[in-house]
């Protein structure tokens, strides 16, 4: 197995591992030490079952359930895809699975809108379209690091308010009364320290919709720049997919983005895990706002 830097402190990429074959208690432990230090790992690989994928996932810990609204709603699987998880055809692109979907080409970190926040997700790319379908991810460690001191002082001890009902509506896309019976407004701190080494980076993204205790005006004006900041190019890294590739970036130290492609003519299948983060339960459990 052979780690190598995309470069100096965001993104690497492991060449020899194979998640079909079975990865041990062993083999995991660089995998992890890499996601520790660069936020972002690539592996190429040979495409994933959904039994690897789950696998290969509960390493990192425990699996989220998907909310009501995804196509896969209900199992570990957040599917992003045109294509229909019953029939195998092409989902026409004014259906509403499209228009939910469409949100995810706004800079978020996934499940920053749940109670207890998650560490990562991995995504697999089962089927790719021919062009296009890129995906972009910003490291908000590095952005962090970038900020004066005056900014990270007045920005330490603040909490956000996040809500996927708030960032799905900022695309006109509305849940319905059922879907948003388990959907909560939840507060977390905004900047966090990773555990294993003490690198600061936040949590921001278009989930996030408010700072606590702040006039909403306010809040986002300074949510909106930190996530203006974090994504500039120099802490961007844009992934062109190849079949079989698996892509795990961290939560708490990363925002991502889909990209455009035909959905009308292409076929595009991605399979995303996400895994629970334990060190965050402690301190959110307690901070949901209905």
């Amino acid at each position: 197995m052979e780690v190598t830097p995309l470069n100096a402190s965001f993104g690497c990429e492991i060449t020899g591992l194979d998640i079909n074959a079975g990865v041990s208690a062993a083999q995991f432990k660089p995998v992890r030490a890499a996601f520790e230090a660069y936020s972002l790992v690539i592996i190429r690989s040979k495409p994933l079952t959904d039994e690897t994928q789950i696998a290969f996932s509960e390493h990192f810990g425990k699996c989220e359930k998907t909310l009501k609204g995804n196509p896969a709603a209900g199992s570990v699987f957040a599917r992003q895809s045109n294509i229909d998880i019953n029939t195998g055809e092409t989902i026409p692109a004014d259906d509403r699975r499209m228009f939910y979907q469409k949100a995810n080409m706004q800079w978020h970190a996934d499940s920053a809108f749940k109670p207890r926040a998650s560490l990562c997700s991995i995504l697999s790319a089962r089927e790719i379209p021919g062009a296009g379908g890129d995906t972009e991810i910003a490291s908000t460690r590095l952005g962090y690091a970038a900020l004066s001191d005056a900014r990270k002082a007045e920005i330490e001890a603040l909490y956000a308010e996040y809500s996927i009902v708030w960032s799905r509506s900022l695309i006109g896309y509305q849940f319905t009364d059922e879907e948003r019976a388990d959907m909560y407004r939840v507060r977390h701190k905004l900047v966090r320290a990773n555990p294993a080494n003490g690198a600061k980076s936040m949590l921001i993204g278009a989930h996030a919709m408010n700072i606590a205790g702040w006039e909403q005006d306010k809040g986002l004006a300074l949510l909106n720049d930190l996530c203006d900041h974090c994504t500039q190019p120099e802490f961007v890294y844009r992934h062109q997919w190849q079949d079989g590739d698996v892509m795990i970036w961290d939560n708490r130290a990363c925002v991502h983005r889909a990209t455009p492609y035909d959905a009308g003519a292409e076929r595009r299948l991605m399979q995303r895990t996400t895994i629970a983060d334990p060190a965050a339960e402690a301190l959110d459990q307690e901070a949901v706002v209905a």
